[in-house]
Formats: structure tokens, C-alpha cells, sequence
């Protein structure tokens, strides 16, 4: 992990190293045949739309925060992280200087087709199935309850893995079991939920409600589970400020809970391409990651 930087990067190219992917925020290059180079750029993607105006500082807030809680969660699952120089990996200053303070050196694991969102809170799609159905990815809920209340269990929702440009499908338990089967389903169940909690607890102290996130996970070649790609950060997670929380409303949030309310304003089919974003737009998104990093990584709340 590096210090963060800020200035905006929409786009790496190495030359020395193979791309492997871009997805909506992170570049994937192979280092060889046991590790990866993932790089964060300041890509922001909404409704599963990648949008053409980067947050500046963006990648390096995410790498920052995913960094702190990869150290803190190591006891109840180890993460793909590895402990390499970045200048053993790109030699070269120029090339460098494009993942400096905003990349990982990860092993190469094979990524399971399912994501694990946990939920503790009713909001966003939960929400709207909520709704329409009385349950959340099958679970069945108490009546009456209203929008942003908090759980009466925290709760794992499962949810397919789109495409660039495709919307991620909330799915069951038993739809997740079918995809990597039963006893795995349910081990990536019970982490995701241990992780959930350890974190929303810590983030509490730092005025901080983690509403929902999501976690991926990947298998070594002995079947070892491990956490990879992100973890806990205003991409992945819901973080609204305690102080200003509230039950009825979608509460304000330092994640990117506050683009999707300014696309929600707009005459857009949620379909690429993305429409522009307003420079003050840009500037509160990028205010509401930072304060995220300054809660998160600083001194309890008072």
C-alpha cells in the first residue's frame, strides 16, 4: 500500500505487463502465473454504467480503505493481498507513477460468480423487493417496516456478478448454492456475515452505519477461501452518517449513493453511455470518499 494520491486517472496502460481486464473501476494486469497488479482508477460506475467523468483521488481513497480493513479482517478470512514492492513490479518511473498509491499485488485466484452482499439495513434494491414481495432475495421480513430500518438479523443476499454494462441479479441462497454448491455457498455466507458485523461494529465508533456492502471471494488450488478485490468502501458498502440518520428517507451517505440521486433526476434509461456529471457533482463525490477515508482510518468518534 502506498499514500494515496489525487490526481485523476481514468485509464492505465502498462506496456510491460498484460492487461487482463478492465472492469468498471480496476485495471487487472498479470505479474506471472501466481499474481496479479490491480490498479484502482478514478472510474465511477452507477446502475452498473461506467460514467465518463472520473472522481479525482477516487482509486487511491478505495485502495487506502480496502488496505485498512484487509489488515483488520486477516483473523476471520485471509485476503488476496501479497507483499511485494510495486517498483519490483514495474521498474519503470512512468509506468509507476500510473499505480502509485492506488494498487495491489494480489494472488491470481479463481473468483467465485456470485457476489456476497450482506445487509443490515433496508435500502436499495432490498428495498424496492422489499416492496413489491414482503421479502429481500427470498427472505421473508417483517410487515410494515419502513425504508432505511435497520434489520431484525443482518442478512445475506446473494447477487450474480454482471458484465461491464449489465446489471448485477440478486439471486437466493439456493440459486448461490447452485452456482458453486452447498457447503461453499455457505461458508461464503458465514464469512461475509462475520465480516459484516466485525466492521459495522468498528465503523459505529467512527459515526459511521455501514448499511449493506458487498464482498467477493476466490479459491487457491488447494480450495482455500479468500476475500478479494475490495472490501468496505464507499464502492461497495452503503455508509451513512449516524448523526444524520433517519428511518423513511434513503439517508445521506459518503458513498456514491449521492451520484445515483443526481442520475435519478435525470430523463436517463440507466443504459451506457452515462451522461455527464456537473463539476459540483463531481466535487461533493469526491468530499463524501474522502471524509469516508478520514472516518474510517482516523480517530474514534467523539
Amino acid at each position: 500500500m502506498n499514500t494515496p494520491s489525487f490526481t485523476a486517472i481514468a485509464e492505465t496502460r502498462l506496456a510491460s505487463l498484460q492487461l487482463l481486464h478492465r472492469g468498471k473501476v480496476r485495471d487487472v494486469y498479470a505479474i506471472d502465473a501466481d499474481s496479479l497488479l490491480i490498479i484502482a482508477t478514478d472510474r465511477l460506475s452507477a446502475f452498473d454504467v461506467i460514467l465518463p467523468d472520473p472522481i479525482p483521488g477516487k482509486g487511491s481513497i478505495l485502495t487506502a480503505i480496502s488496505g485498512f480493513w484487509f489488515a483488520r479482517t486477516a483473523h476471520l478470512a485471509p485476503n488476496h493481498l501479497l507483499d511485494r514492492p510495486l517498483a519490483g513490479v514495474l521498474p519503470d518511473p512512468a509506468e509507476r507513477a500510473q499505480a502509485e498509491g492506488r494498487s495491489m499485488i494480489a494472488r491470481r485466484l479463481r473468483a467465485l460468480p456470485i457476489e456476497a452482499v450482506v445487509r443490515g439495513y433496508l435500502i436499495g434494491s432490498g428495498w424496492k423487493d422489499y416492496q413489491a414481495t414482503g421479502k429481500v432475495c427470498g427472505i421473508a421480513l417483517p410487515p410494515g417496516m419502513a425504508q432505511a430500518q435497520q434489520l431484525p438479523e443482518v442478512i445475506f443476499t446473494p447477487a450474480t456478478k454482471a458484465a461491464a454494462g449489465d446489471h448485477d441479479e440478486n439471486i437466493s441462497f439456493e440459486q448461490a448454492a447452485q452456482l458453486v454448491g452447498t457447503p461453499l455457498a455457505a461458508r461464503v455466507r458465514d464469512t461475509a456475515i462475520a465480516l459484516y458485523r466485525f466492521a459495522a461494529e468498528y465503523a459505529a465508533h467512527r459515526g459511521i452505519i455501514i448499511a449493506d456492502t458487498k464482498f467477493e471471494f476466490g479459491l487457491d488450488r488447494d480450495g482455500a477461501l479468500f476475500l478479494i478485490d475490495e472490501a468496505l468502501t464507499p464502492d461497495s458498502s452503503r455508509f451513512w452518517p449516524a448523526d444524520r440518520y433517519r428511518t423513511g428517507i434513503s439517508p445521506p451517505s459518503f458513498d456514491k449513493q449521492y451520484v445515483r440521486d443526481y442520475l435519478e433526476t435525470l430523463d436517463w434509461d440507466k443504459r451506457a453511455p452515462g451522461p455527464r456529471l456537473p463539476p459540483e457533482v463531481i466535487a461533493q463525490t469526491a468530499a463524501r470518499y474522502a471524509e469516508a477515508l478520514r472516518r474510517i482510518t482516523g480517530p474514534p468518534a467523539t
